[in-house]
């Protein structure tokens, strides 16, 4: 779960991390009443999920309150990189002298958290470790042992850091660790952390992206996803309600197995022969004929959608419940999509029989599944 900036930037007020002064807006008025408040130069931000922000035009800075109404005027109802701005951040602009990054996230391949600092900040890391590897500097975390400070002022002193700058931005990074550990974050970043001409060190931008499976130890963030529409649609908003895994695309083949390894390869099997997945959908292991019902309603929902298909392997879940869970959908939607399902494993004979009483042809092969599911949306495409 990515958090917006605003909400990253009040958590690390909380552990004494410094941050520009600012609030959140919803309104031209509100932002130009913040504005006044502060009676200083401001920094007008877009809140949106996405990256490159700044470069699209969504961080723009008022020196007066007229400005700051024209701006967030511009900006709230306007769409960056195809998301709505529903709120903007106006904080106090900082005089900036350099710019840093400081970081921890997951390196999967190593199975470990690795803590990342560079003297180029303001730019994707991705970028600086393309074109500057040397200016990466990196420190992976023992699980068992944690992150200490030493290794912290370690990793800043190669920075280029010294004196009080060292202790300052070693003690934020520390400070990143503690909510890594904390918030069950799978990244934490600022980027840029900037000195500024006075003298202080502080996070000009904030990210912070929580682990989906830990959220049950963060309800506060649920009821935020529940409350805030975010850059979900309204059927990727009642997946998650359901607690279905759904990412929506661009084509008409409505996408429906059970394990994301499955899903990723039935989408890569549909796009080799030649056709277009409308959405991923995993309806995860164990699954029963509510969450496949579910999981159909709301691929079906889709007006896209030419024609399904399930690829369902039986090892904890059981064929028959799929099965069922496919007919009651496809009774109580009432729907002419053709359906295109592929199951086999646990009680596969059994799942088959349910389907095929209902008319509902069923195969082995996940190739063969795949190029009946590209043939229909061909045939459809065309009539």
């Amino acid at each position: 779960m990515r958090l917006y900036e605003y909400q990253a930037k009040n958590i690390f007020r909380e552990y004494q991390i410094p941050v520009p002064e600012g609030q959140i807006a919803e309104t031209p008025e509100k932002a130009v009443e913040i504005a006044k408040s502060m009676s200083r130069p401001v920094a007008v931000k877009a809140q949106v999920l996405v990256g490159g922000r700044g470069k699209a035009g969504g961080i723009r800075f008022a020196n007066i309150p007229e400005k700051v109404a024209e701006i967030a005027s511009q900006l709230l109802g306007s769409k960056i990189k195809g998301v709505e701005v529903r709120k903007v951040l106006v904080e106090e602009k900082l005089e900036i002298e350099r710019e840093l990054y400081l970081g921890i996230t997951v390196d999967r391949s190593a199975r470990k958290y690795v803590a990342i600092a560079s003297s180029r900040g303001g730019v994707d890391i991705e970028e600086v470790a393309e074109e500057h590897p040397e200016e990466i500097i990196k420190h992976y975390i023992d699980p068992l042992l944690g992150f200490h400070s030493f290794e912290a002022r370690e990793m800043v002193k190669k920075m280029g850091l010294r004196g009080r700058d060292l202790i300052l931005a070693a003690d934020i990074l520390n400070k990143l660790w503690k909510i890594v550990e904390d918030y069950d974050a799978e990244l934490v970043e600022i980027n840029p952390l900037v000195k500024t001409r006075d003298g202080k060190i502080i996070a000009a931008d904030a990210r912070l992206i929580i682990d989906d499976n830990a959220l049950f130890r963060h309800s506060e963030f649920k009821e935020v996803l529940k409350s805030e529409k975010r850059e979900l649609n309204e059927r990727e908003l009642k997946a998650s309600e359901r607690g279905l895994a759904y990412v929506e695309l661009e084509g008409d083949i409505g996408i429906i197995g059970n394990g994301a390894g499955l899903v990723m390869a039935t989408l890569d099997m549909v796009s080799l022969y030649g056709g277009k997945p409308a959405n991923f959908l995993d309806v995860g292991g164990g699954a029963d004929p509510e969450r496949m019902e579910a999981a159909l309603e709301i691929v079906l929902s889709n007006p896209r959608v030419k024609v399904v298909f399930i690829n369902i392997l039986g090892g904890i879940t059981r064929c028959d419940w799929m099965a069922k869970g496919i007919i009651e959908a496809r009774e109580k939607i009432k729907t002419r999509v053709p359906l295109v399902v592929r199951m086999v494993g646990t009680l596969e004979e059994e799942g088959k029989k349910i389907l095929e009483e209902a008319g509902i042809d069923v195969l082995d092969s996940m190739e063969e599944a795949a190029k009946r599911a590209v043939e229909i949306s061909k045939q459809l495409a065309g009539s």
